[in-house]
Formats: C-alpha cells, sequence, structure tokens
C-alpha cells in the first residue's frame, strides 16, 4: 500500500477532517466501509484526504469510488488520475465506473446524474460498503436552493440536500461537507499538496447551476450583503426540520384515514377536509407517491384537493398511471393499467 500523505494542519484541512469525523457513523467493532465518491476535483479530493485521515481513527475502512461519464475528451484519463490520487491517500478499495449518459431524455445534466447515482449505488453494493461520502458543500446547497425555487418546487426546494440520504439501490449516502465553503475545500487541496482537476463544466454558462454560481450569488451578495450562501444553508435545515415534523404527523395520521380499495388505495374525504391545505396535500402527495410511485405535482394535487373542499359531482381526474375519484365518503385512487 503506497504511504499517505501527511498534510499540514492547517485551518482548511483541520475543518474537512472534522466534517467527515463528525458525519461518520459509529462503527462499532465491525470495521464498515466507505466509500469516497470521487471526481477529481477539489471538493471531492479534500474529501477524500479527510478520510483517508479520519476513517481508520474512527474504525472505518475507506475506499473510493470514481465515475466517468465519458462526457468530454480525455475523461478517462482524468478518472484513471483521480483514481492513483486515491490509491495514493491510501484508500483502498478503489473503482473506476464508466457509465454512459443519455442526453436525449431528461437532459445531460439529470442523466449523468441518474447514471452516476446508480453507478456509485452498483460499487457500494460490489463492495459491501454501509455508506458513500459525495462532497457537495456549502455553495452546492445554496445553489441547490436557489434552483428549486426558480422552479416554483415550493417548500421541497427551500430543503436542498440533506446530509444523509437514500440513494438508487438503497445505499445511504452521506454529505460530510455541508457546512464548509467550497473555498475551504480549495484551499485544503492547497494545503495538503493535492492537484485536483477542474472540470472545464463547472465555468461553463450553458448549464443552469453555473449560471446561478457565477451570476447570481454574486449579485445577491453585492445587493444584499456578504452571508447569503450561508443564509440559504440554513434556510434549508429548518426547512428539513420543519419537514420531518411534518412527516410525523402524516405518518401517525394515515393509518386512521385510509384504507385498501379495489386496485388502488382510498381516503376518507371527512378527514381529508377536516385538517388544514397543507396537511390535505402532503397527504395525498405522499399516498400517491407511496402507492403508486408517482409525484405529484402541485396543479394535480390541487386538483385532486377539490374533490374534497368543491365536490360538485365532477368525475374521474386523470393522473400518472392512476386516477381520482370521490366515491361516497373517500376519495379513491386506482391504477390505471389493473
Amino acid at each position: 500500500m503506497p504511504e499517505k500523505r501527511r498534510p499540514r494542519l492547517t485551518p482548511a484541512v483541520a475543518d474537512v477532517r472534522r466534517a467527515v469525523r463528525e458525519a461518520l457513523p459509529p462503527a462499532g467493532d465491525r470495521s464498515p466501509l466507505a466509500l469516497v465518491a470521487l471526481s477529481g476535483g477539489p471538493d471531492s479530493l479534500a474529501l477524500a484526504a479527510a478520510t483517508a485521515f479520519e476513517a481508520t481513527r474512527a474504525g472505518w475502512r475507506a475506499g473510493a469510488v470514481v465515475v466517468d461519464h465519458g462526457l468530454q475528451a480525455g475523461s478517462e484519463t482524468v478518472a484513471d488520475d483521480a483514481a492513483a490520487a486515491a490509491r495514493e491517500l491510501g484508500l483502498d478499495p478503489v473503482s473506476v465506473r464508466r457509465v454512459s449518459v443519455d442526453a436525449t431524455g431528461e437532459g445531460p445534466e439529470a442523466s449523468a446524474r441518474s447514471a452516476r447515482y446508480d453507478a456509485l449505488a452498483a460499487a457500494a453494493r460490489e463492495a459491501g460498503a454501509e455508506i458513500v461520502l459525495l462532497g457537495h458543500t456549502l455553495d452546492d446547497q445554496a445553489e441547490t436552493v436557489l434552483l428549486g425555487l426558480a422552479r416554483g418546487s415550493g417548500a421541497t426546494s427551500l430543503q436542498g440536500m440533506a446530509p444523509v440520504s437514500i440513494g438508487a439501490g438503497g445505499v445511504n449516502l452521506v454529505r460530510p461537507l455541508l457546512g464548509i465553503r467550497r473555498a475551504t475545500t480549495h484551499q485544503a487541496c492547497v494545503d495538503a499538496d493535492l492537484e485536483p482537476w477542474i472540470d472545464p463544466h463547472n465555468t461553463d454558462p450553458s448549464y443552469s447551476r453555473v449560471r446561478v454560481r457565477e451570476r447570481v450569488l454574486p449579485v445577491l451578495e453585492a445587493e444584499l450583503g456578504p452571508g447569503i450562501a450561508e443564509a440559504l444553508a440554513r434556510t434549508a435545515e429548518q426547512a428539513r426540520e420543519d419537514s420531518a415534523a411534518f412527516q410525523e404527523q402524516i405518518d401517525e395520521f394515515i393509518e386512521e384515514i385510509c384504507e385498501p380499495a379495489e386496485a388502488g388505495i382510498a381516503i376518507s374525504a371527512a378527514a381529508l377536509a377536516a385538517n388544514p391545505a397543507a396537511l390535505r396535500q402532503r397527504v395525498i402527495r405522499f399516498v400517491v407517491q407511496s402507492e403508486f410511485g408517482v409525484a405529484l405535482s402541485r396543479s394535480q394535487t390541487l386538483d385532486v384537493a377539490r374533490l374534497v373542499t368543491d365536490w360538485h359531482g365532477q368525475g374521474p381526474i386523470d393522473l400518472p398511471g392512476l386516477t381520482a375519484h370521490r366515491d361516497s365518503g373517500s376519495i379513491v385512487f386506482t391504477a390505471t393499467d389493473a
């Protein structure tokens, strides 16, 4: 095994290490495996270095997985260099996953993201990893919140990215750096004598996230004062707390008001009517998502809610893969392919 780098313990290096240390769950006596999702860029490279240092001290084994999307000339070399850097840091196992991105469907960014998370899930499953560490920073969180607001995603967009979430294939995704600024990870690489790869896509204004990063956030900082990114990240954290509390209410409530229906599920209209609109709409979205795997838009949710609040004998509402109609005192959801 190659000798690990021993960087100076500068404030930037210390901050990234502390974030990783606090994010690693207790290992017990199992010596579980964590994989770092490594692109070779400053954020993931700083994360990889900190994980290599902290993992063994916390009773974890640490490896890395590099996903080559094949979207740029020379991407194979970039991926192989990133894997070599991971091995030099002492990470093991290290693998490179090469994926094909279908840019004709949901768009190149979304398609690349889906392919990446599928590859990470496959790598984690094959290696027996319990968690995958992602290098998203506080700046990424702020950009995500702004993009969600621009798309009109409502309260969900305010939640941004969760520190811990379940990804494709049920893999546990952990984001230790959501409280760390991008400038800190860049400085940590300088201090650790690491040479990150700078993705040209990160400065390409054809991507909406780049425009938010390079144009929108600087304007907000200039016009409203510094600290906008931190404020957006705090807002995301508070929104997640509120959403979690709301979800607990829904989990308790749902058992009392739902019952099986032929090829679907029924919800008591009276119970929905007796609750505030926010809770009523969340219940509708939650039931449809849980039962049919369909994420309703706001307009679709409101159409269903009108079966409760504005019932005057209207017929069924067509939704993706299902219908909703009122039958006596219930709102009945039925799969259309049943």
